[in-house]
């Protein structure tokens, strides 16, 4: 309270006549080190937001954050470039921002002013809770950053860029966490300077631990892991003790929906929720049977949670995979795949695309298609527009980062379908439906541009044929290899020693 009111985050002040008094509750939070060890105890005041009026009391409330993909390539980015990566936390940070609107809040359970008791808090800046909180941070940062000389990122909004005397610095921001990326400790230190000046930060040194993932640097490069809550998530669901797997699913085994009863309906989609964050995150050799178990969430069977433990008994023998991010040479490539002999009900094909720098993935993703293909073809051209995107999103963003090659050439993407690839290099699409006309169209546009190239790859050498399909064993093993799918540390067994 003391500290809130030292801040001027609000003042006293009778209600004015019309206007709407917002509640408040205290949140009590046990913050845990990544070990789970207790770090601290932490209460925060928050506002019952929920009762804002829209254009009253709030009317503008995006906050953009920065892409998980983003910081992949920052990442790649660091291990080529050999660059210092240093990690701060920024304190409280939503009260920094400052408030356009009139908002009034009652005064704070147990810090009640008695002989003003019948007064409220008018609000000179935000607080957590309420609805325009998020942007009015972003938008203190966005305003310091850029006057001290750095250039946001049009492709990411949450990456700032600044580049003089052959030295590079880079911000990567995600809510009121930041990794400040430069080619020396001196530009590291001078940010640091810059953001101490204007808001109370926590210096933690050289980057360890973000988002739940774990960033080692080795001895080539950077390498960032779940393994740690991959071991939270096996033991928090009763699978630590179970019989290792050497793939996350058996191809042989056909998903379809379940016509009975539901089983255990909410802890499946709890289980599904956690793997999903390890899958986007970290896992890219999970994507494809997470997202194929996701979509029988609302009534899943017993085959469903069968398939379920394959994928805990694969994370039990593979928790310390981690993405090894190595002084590679500085290309940016990417595969792309589909499987229309899908297992879907509604026979939608699936679609997968994967994108390396460094030897390493910093793009994946495994979706079904919303159109219904006809043909093989037509699914993979389905996919390889999707991909096609993802590309020149990709290209932009290492366009306006000074340590990538200018002007930055054609991203080259890999498919292993030749009648695919020859329509697209037609210039003309004669086909009845009209939303593959578009999915050619746009592989054709940027094509045209320059954007993207597309060549023929061997389905066997097809890195996103696991975003796809089950695969055997010795194919997820390749396939997770070259996706630079590595372990960060030595397996050990239950008594401590590592496995053979």
């Amino acid at each position: 309270m003391e500290s809130l009111e030292a801040n001027k985050t609000w003042h006293l002040t009778e209600l004015p006549p019309g206007c709407k008094v917002l509640g408040n509750k205290w949140v009590l939070k046990t913050k845990r080190k990544p070990d789970g060890a207790i770090e601290r105890f932490r209460a925060r005041l928050v506002v019952k937001g929920y009762r804002q009026r829209e254009n009253i009391d709030f009317f503008d409330t995006y906050s953009p954050v920065s892409r998980i993909t983003s910081i992949h390539v920052m990442i790649a980015l660091a291990a080529l470039n050999n660059l210092v990566v240093h990690q701060m936390d920024v304190k409280t940070a939503f009260l920094n921002g400052d408030l356009d609107e009139e908002i009034y809040m009652e005064q704070p359970e147990g810090f009640v002013i008695p002989e003003h008791a019948s007064k409220v808090c008018k609000l000179d800046k935000s607080l957590y809770g309420l609805k325009q909180a998020p942007k009015q941070w972003h938008e203190k940062f966005d305003t310091l950053v850029l006057s001290h000389g750095f250039k946001v990122n049009e492709s990411d909004k949450c990456i700032y860029c600044k580049s003089e005397n052959n030295t590079c610095t880079i911000i990567c921001l995600y809510v009121d966490d930041m990794l400040i990326f430069g080619t020396n400790i001196h530009v590291v230190n001078e940010a640091k300077a810059m953001l101490k000046e204007r808001f109370e930060v926590k210096g933690l040194g050289e980057a360890k631990f973000m988002l739940g993932i774990q960033i080692t640097r080795t001895t080539n490069g950077y390498s960032p892991d779940q393994s740690s809550y991959i071991e939270k998530i096996l033991k928090k669901y009763n699978y630590f003790d179970c019989k290792p797997a050497c793939t996350p699913y058996d191809a042989s085994v056909k998903l379809f929906k379940n016509t009975g009863d539901s089983v255990r309906q909410s802890e499946y989609a709890s289980i599904i929720g956690s793997l999903r964050y390890a899958a986007d995150y970290t896992r890219p050799d999970i994507a494809y049977v997470v997202g194929l178990l996701g979509r029988f969430n609302s009534c899943p069977s017993r085959e469903h949670w069968n398939a379920i433990e394959r994928v805990m008994r694969y994370l039990k023998r593979t928790a310390n995979l981690g993405i090894h991010y190595q002084r590679f040479p500085a290309v940016l490539e990417g595969y792309s795949d589909a499987d229309w002999n899908t297992l879907s009900d509604d026979s939608k094909a699936t679609s997968g695309y994967v994108f390396n720098i460094a030897g390493g993935a910093v793009s994946w993703k495994s979706k079904k298609q919303t159109i219904l293909a006809q043909s093989t073809m037509e699914s993979e051209m389905i996919a390889l527009a999707t991909a096609s995107e993802e590309a020149s999103w990709l290209r932009g963003l290492l366009s306006e980062i000074p340590l990538w090659e200018r002007p930055v050439p054609p991203v080259l993407i890999h498919c292993d379908s030749t009648a695919a690839i020859a329509k697209v290099e037609n210039r003309f699409y004669n086909g009845k439906k009209r939303q593959i006309r578009r999915k050619h169209s746009t592989v054709r546009e940027l094509l045209t541009i320059g954007a993207v190239r597309v060549d023929h790859i061997r389905s066997e050498q097809n890195l996103a044929d696991p975003l796809t399909k089950g695969l055997p064993r010795e194919k997820v093993q390749n396939t997770a290899k070259s996706m630079g799918l590595m372990p960060t540390k030595p397996r050990t067994t239950s008594d401590g020693n590592p496995t053979q």
